[in-house]
């Protein structure tokens, strides 16, 4: 049987004006801690660069670095949405390097903000609002931006990224925020797969960050299946994770959990097992790879048998 963790409620993520200012502050304070550490091009196949490409203002780019080593249609595309909706697209940048280092076009929204290679500036100061809240500098809007041009550039002549894309290999995923601002787009009939880390929708019904209308109606306009990848009970997005999860009656979705907080591994060296996790869940629901549908599915699958975290699973056909 699959494990699960169940306890006591936690205060919810962001529920109050006090606990969204906390979660900045805490944000901010690890990504100020991880800003000297060198640029990695993860482990995979492909060593990943990281770059800003001038036809897509606004974002970073994750890719390998050589792309004459892809063949024809073999480039998974992942958006992913910045923890606390930020405008740095390199705050998650161990973490998106690993997935692209396997074969992705990874993309986020903002400037390249962190680490010791940061060409772009700081980001600009943030006005409270009157109810104490802070203004989103990124939207899901971003997100669909990067879509579009990623199958732009797969459709243009001329571009190196001409006809390398899989349009049937293409997901989304984020962080906090970024997590929910990855559902606000899940809709979306291009997208094949969904990741939501360390995040989930608002139980109170509307949404509490400010220029978001997140709530548990947009769980109804997911069609792929869904991973929700959370902290554990001290993830502030635990109970809202979970919740969400609980909701979903039609689509495959699976709920992992590693009790690392609402942090998660990004900051380890290449994104480590969270960004494992995600990568084998990338690899089985765009790429049919049935060794790594192992680490979800099966007697004694692999995160069954892991120590260090739980797993639930629903809405699958029969697995052998």
């Amino acid at each position: 049987m699959r494990k699960f963790v169940t306890g006591a409620v936690i205060a919810t993520m962001l529920a109050s004006s006090a606990n969204a200012q906390q979660s900045r502050e805490e944000f901010e304070a690890m990504q100020a801690r991880v800003n000297l550490l060198p640029d990695t091009a993860g482990d995979g196949p492909f060593a990943a660069l990281t770059e800003i490409n001038p036809g897509l203002p606004d974002h970073v780019v994750f890719r390998p670095a050589n792309l004459g080593a892809i063949q024809p249609g073999q480039l998974g595309v992942f958006i992913w949405g910045n923890g606390g909706c930020a405008d740095d697209g390199t705050s998650s940048r161990f973490h998106l390097a690993q997935i692209a280092s396997y074969g992705f076009l990874v993309i986020a929204p903002g400037g390249w903000r962190s680490g010791p290679n940061a060409v772009s500036g700081p980001s600009a100061p943030r006005v409270p609002s009157a109810d104490g809240l802070l203004p989103s500098p990124t939207t899901s809007a971003d997100l669909t931006e990067a879509l579009d041009w990623a199958l732009a550039e797969n459709a243009r002549a001329g571009s190196p990224l001409r006809g390398l894309i899989d349009s049937g290999a293409i997901s989304v995923g984020g962080f906090s925020c970024g997590g929910l601002q990855a559902l606000e787009v899940a809709g979306d009939p291009r997208i094949d797969t969904v990741v939501v880390q360390n995040s989930g929708i608002f139980n109170e019904g509307a949404s509490r960050i400010t220029g978001m209308a997140a709530d548990k109606g947009l769980l109804d306009t997911l069609h792929t299946p869904v991973l929700y990848l959370l902290g554990g009970e001290t993830d502030i997005a635990y109970v809202n994770g979970v919740d969400d999860y609980a909701r979903l009656n039609h689509v495959p979705a699976a709920l992992v959990n590693l009790p690392v907080g609402h942090g998660g591994t990004y900051n380890e060296p290449m994104g480590g097992k969270g960004a494992s996790i995600v990568l084998d869940w990338l690899q089985w629901q765009l790429r049919g790879d049935q060794t790594a549908a192992r680490t979800f599915m099966g007697a004694n699958c692999r995160l069954c048998t892991d120590a260090d975290a739980t797993i639930e699973v629903k809405n699958w056909p029969p697995f052998s």
